[in-house]
């Protein structure tokens, strides 16, 4: 998830700029578990149905969720040193203006304020209306996708934030759920006729363009990878602690994921679950009978209410700063009287209401997912390109096995769009038309910025 957008110094004097630092309170085993907290959405919830569609393989559809894990892993090592060499906040507005230019920087920016936000909200609201349909029996799920986003979005509106201890709570629910899921359905029985080792012709659809393409909603499952590495500056001994933090508890999630799906597929008839976006209550159903169903899908229409607070809350936040930083966004800057930027809450709802109506969850990830993969791809090649354009710079962390994680993360990210641009031309043109319109506007944004940099 991205991180609040701050004014970008000139690149020479903020290569060079050190903050002071804060003080350092995190230790390895809290790091992880911030790490978990930022990974598991809802993302593993919703995914195994459109994965059925191309992929009915079980070693293969376990595979996915390594691969995406593997990429997640070598994503947020190469976020850990750009965070560390260049430590303000900003995530990707920062990286790349400070590496590239800021024309890019804005780029990002403006796909994580916009696409990068609405986006997991509106797949919230699609899942929650898809879920809460499920446990009531009765209801439109886009009628209810569209009330929820307005009743949180009212709710933030009249400054009623979601306390950090509901956001907690829901959390912590949501992994027990996980666990719950997990141990009731080995003692399910009998189990589906579904083999998980390899077997012909397994070797071959690893490397399909199905294979790719079912890997973006393994990527939308592992989203959170990098804001694990914001942290860094209150973690003790980050140079050892940050590294082993993002492979112990991005190991833990892959080994969670891959148990969970294997639940999934072991305990419910693949065809049940082929398309569907309520994989979790379809699930729970067979492992925990009708009723306990119900619950199960109750308990995840409470997390993904707690998803879209977060994203109704950090969103706007993140838009207002653009809007302080540039003269053409100046009223997305404006707050009322109560310190709520009440204009960008309301072009977040318009957004997130768009891509409502789309009404499909397929068509929203991989139109999000192409500019958000390419935000990231940036980023990522930006640690090359920045041990090359300047060496010198300070480094407490580095990327271990360089250059590995980010030729990697590299490789895999241009397989995923290459197939996803081939496969879904307008989905992927889509996000990319947004990107490129980010990038006009900074060319109209930058010239009268309202504050200096």
């Amino acid at each position: 998830m991205p991180s609040s957008i701050q004014t970008v110094a000139p690149r020479t004097e903020a290569i060079s700029q050190r903050t002071a630092a804060p003080a350092r309170r995190v230790g390895f085993v809290t790091a992880c578990s911030i790490v978990i907290a930022n990974v598991i959405g809802t993302g593993i919830f919703t995914s195994l149905g459109f994965q059925l569609n191309d992929i009915q393989s079980g070693f293969a559809l376990l595979m996915l969720w390594v691969v995406g894990g593997i990429a997640a892993v070598c994503g947020a090592l190469c976020y850990g040193e750009l965070s560390a060499a260049l430590p303000r906040s900003g995530g990707e507005y920062h990286f790349l203006s400070q590496i590239y230019h800021p024309a890019l920087g804005f780029m990002a920016g403006f796909v994580s304020a916009t696409v990068g936000f609405a986006a997991p909200t509106a797949l919230a609201a699609l899942a929650f209306g898809k879920y809460l349909q499920g446990v009531l029996g009765f209801g439109s799920p886009v009628l209810l996708s569209f009330a929820v986003v307005w009743a949180v979005a009212l709710f933030h509106l009249k400054n009623l934030q979601v306390g950090s201890a509901f956001q907690n709570f829901s959390t912590l629910v949501k992994l027990l759920l996980i666990g719950t899921l997990i141990a009731a359905g080995f003692f399910i029985h009998p189990t589906q006729p579904i083999d998980f080792l390899p077997a012909r012709g397994d070797t071959i659809l690893i490397f399909s363009g199905a294979f790719a393409v079912s890997l973006v909603y393994v990527m939308y499952s592992y989203s959170g990878w990098n804001a694990a590495v914001y942290v860094t500056g209150e973690i003790k001994q980050p140079e050892k602690n940050v590294p082993r933090s993002l492979l112990a508890g991005t190991s833990l999630v892959i080994v969670v994921y891959v148990l969970l799906n294997a639940i999934f597929l072991a305990t419910t008839p693949a065809q049940e679950l082929k398309g569907q976006l309520e994989v979790a209550l379809i699930a729970g159903k067979h492992i925990f009978g009708e009723n306990g169903g119900r619950v199960a899908g109750a308990v995840i229409c409470l997390g993904l209410i707690s998803a879209i607070s977060s994203m109704t809350w950090i969103g706007p936040r993140v838009t207002m700063s653009m809007g302080e930083d540039h003269w053409l966004l100046r009223l997305l800057g404006r707050k009322n009287r109560h310190g709520i930027p009440t204009n960008a809450i309301v072009l977040q709802l318009v957004i997130v209401n768009l891509l409502l109506l789309i009404r499909s969850f397929e068509d929203v990830v991989r139109y999000t997912q192409f500019s958000l993969l390419l935000c990231s791809l940036l980023a990522v090649l930006g640690v090359i390109v920045l041990r090359f354009t300047n060496p010198r710079i300070a480094r407490p962390y580095r990327v271990w096995l360089y250059p590995i994680p980010p030729v990697l993360f590299s490789i895999i990210t241009i397989w995923m769009m290459f197939y996803l641009l081939r496969w879904h031309t307008a989905e992927s043109l889509a996000g990319l038309g947004t990107a490129l319109f980010g990038l006009l506007l900074y060319f109209c944004a930058s010239k009268r910025p309202v504050r200096a940099s």
